[in-house]
């Protein structure tokens, strides 16, 4: 694990000074790094899906790592056609989504490791999608903190991007930095390797693999060339001028109102100073002025542009002439939309932005809030939240949990509200969410009544409890499993505060401990059976969920099963003969079996 750490470094490093990559290919044959890929995507919902074979990361070995290598070495590695299947949009259209097999996913993760070590200290500071430590929410604070003033928002929108990205211009652009022709081909070899839908292949012509691991970094180094073009050439044709002019009309009445608080005449200052302050203080059109802001999130872009409504039509404009001969994709017509920030409200990732103009609210005596970019949740997507669990106006329990146990109902329901919470956090109005909160609760507790044939005040009485928390004690409703000596497993609903933050961080998943990473690791390179202390053919089982195996400590579980939920692990190092056991129901071998084994062959 530490040898990939220094190797990646090392690339880092080149990537930084902007110096070409060579030999890269060599670089695959590194046990170093498939372990460590090994170790940061077998947690993944997808790594027990199987592709168009039955491989999963179920069975995974050293043997299975030496064997791409070896693949690899002579070249004969073959990048095996995704599975397709579709999933919704919320336009109610359907997304493609690809699932590669085990050993391409893996092969994957190691690409995908070198690629982003190399090209990550080159990419724009504006670009903030499929970036280590970068998100929605720190586009979202680039904007906030910095767009101030704004007139014009270009939201920008690519059409059909991933499934569009031109092959020769990607191996190109790829071509440009990395000196490796056998690392190339297999890029374009895995970009054409095509997809099975309904067992019948498909060819793929253009687009980054969908579903692939390696797919968000390639599409990054594709259209970083956007970024690129926009950072220096828009831009600078687009920026102007150090400020805005002064209003003369608005320093008439300044100077005449501190001219009159001189004489004491501190009535008519005030007066004066009220008529000012219904003007903007610089001119607003200055011709002598302008600014453009950009920022990018996957295939999302948004600028905003202080200027005329002409001159951002032309912004427009020269974008789509790039994208279609430069890069060779498309501006979505209906997606692509010029607002005025005061009058309309732009969407950028789930937010609407709007830009503030009132003239009442003072701070310090200045007027605070004018120009300042607002961020809000939209209310359409406050009603599309709550829909779920309403019904007639009202909320309304859902019957298709009433099969799952309570803590689960509740663990879901505050899973769900607090990754709602966390994302619109930044939002001005975020307090709008407490209808949300409102529906859910009241769903919540209904559903709980008809699962336990109670009513909702006696799911208050059973489970309600009062905890404390940051700000104040709060009321919520709590579910324990107790687990004897060990601490209890408590499920809550409640005590998430509406406050409006912005140095949040959009998490999907708490991030898994280096430590938890190498543990899997170095029990695999242990190379024992963790169940019969063989070391013949090592390799690891997995499971999809612990919830799967039941709670520990029952005897007539199969011992693989005990001893997995008793360790709280989804994983197992076992020997091929126990592994086999395991999937085909049968009792697996014990330490004490091996010995004798052993001592019969000797």
């Amino acid at each position: 694990m530490r040898n990939a750490e220094v190797l990646l470094n090392i690339i880092r490093s080149r990537g930084e000074r902007g110096l070409p990559l060579q030999s890269l290919y060599r670089q695959l044959y590194k046990p170093a790094l498939y372990l460590q890929a090994y170790g940061k995507i077998y947690r993944n919902d997808g790594a027990m899906t199987p592709g168009v074979t039955e491989e999963t990361v179920d069975g995974m070995s050293l043997t299975k790592i030496r064997s791409i290598i070896d693949a690899l070495r002579f070249e004969r590695y073959r990048w095996t056609p995704v599975r397709r299947t579709y999933i919704p949009k919320k336009n109610g259209k359907l997304r493609p989504l690809g699932m590669p097999t085990w050993s391409d996913k893996l092969l994957q993760e190691v690409i995908r490791s070198l690629l982003e070590a190399y090209y990550e200290p080159q990419f724009s500071d504006r670009s903030h999608g499929f970036r280590p430590g970068r998100g929605c929410h720190t586009a979202l604070r680039e904007i906030y903190f910095n767009w101030r003033g704004t007139v014009w928002f270009i939201e920008g929108d690519i059409r059909g991007c991933f499934d569009n990205l031109d092959h020769t211009v990607l191996v190109s652009i790829l071509r440009e930095r990395v000196l490796d022709n056998r690392f190339l081909r297999l890029i374009e070899n895995l970009l054409k390797a095509g997809y099975l839908e309904d067992w019948k292949y498909h060819g793929t012509l253009s687009g980054s693999p969908q579903g692939g691991i390696v797919s968000p970094i390639l599409s990054n180094i594709y259209l970083d060339r956007l970024d690129k073009f926009v950072e220096q050439t828009l831009v600078p044709a687009n920026t102007r001028g150090k400020n805005r002019k002064l209003n003369p009309e608005y320093g008439r009445l300044y100077d005449r109102s501190r001219y009159l608080r001189r004489l004491g005449r501190e009535a008519e200052a005030r007066q004066l100073l009220k008529q000012a302050q219904q003007l903007p203080s610089r001119v607003m059109d200055d011709p002598e002025y302008r600014r453009l802001k950009y920022i990018r999130y996957a295939d999302d872009f948004l600028l905003g542009f202080v200027g005329t409504r002409q001159e951002a039509e032309d912004i427009k404009c020269q974008l789509g002439t790039f994208l279609r001969e430069q890069i060779k994709l498309e501006l979505s017509g209906d997606k692509t939309l010029i607002t005025h920030g005061r009058s309309e409200k732009a969407r950028f990732l789930g937010y609407d932005l709007c830009v503030t103009q009132d003239d009442r609210k003072h701070t310090k005596g200045r007027r605070s809030i004018n120009g300042a970019v607002n961020l809000r949740v939209p209310r359409r997507v406050i009603l599309a939240k709550c829909e779920p669990y309403v019904k007639h106006g009202r909320p309304a329990h859902r019957p298709e949990l009433l099969g799952h146990s309570v803590f689960d109902i509740v663990a879901q329901y505050q899973s769900v509200y607090r990754g709602i919470v966390n994302y619109y956090i930044m939002a001005h109005n975020v307090r709008d969410l407490s209808r949300l909160t409102w529906a859910m609760q009241g769903s919540l507790t209904k559903t709980l009544a008809a699962k336990l044939r109670i009513s909702v005040p006696k799911v208050y009485d059973r489970y309600g409890t009062t905890i404390e928390t940051e700000r104040s004690p709060r009321r919520v409703l709590e579910v324990r499993i107790d687990r004897g000596d060990k601490s209890p497993l408590i499920a809550r609903w409640g005590a998430i505060s509406l406050a409006r933050k912005l140095d949040t961080e959009l998490v999907d998943r708490e991030p898994v401990p280096m430590i938890s990473m190498a543990e899997l690791v170095q029990r695999l390179l242990a190379d024992e059976c963790e169940l019969c202390g063989s070391r013949e053919s090592v390799q690891v089982h997995h499971v999809r969920a612990l919830k799967d195996l039941g709670r520990p400590g029952r005897s007539e579980k199969p011992l693989w099963v005990r001893v997995m939920a008793g360790r709280r692990r989804k994983t197992l190092v076992v020997c091929h003969v126990c592994h086999r056991a395991i999937h085909d129901g049968r009792p697996t071998r014990t330490r004490k079996d091996a010995k004798t084994l052993e001592s019969r062959m000797i």
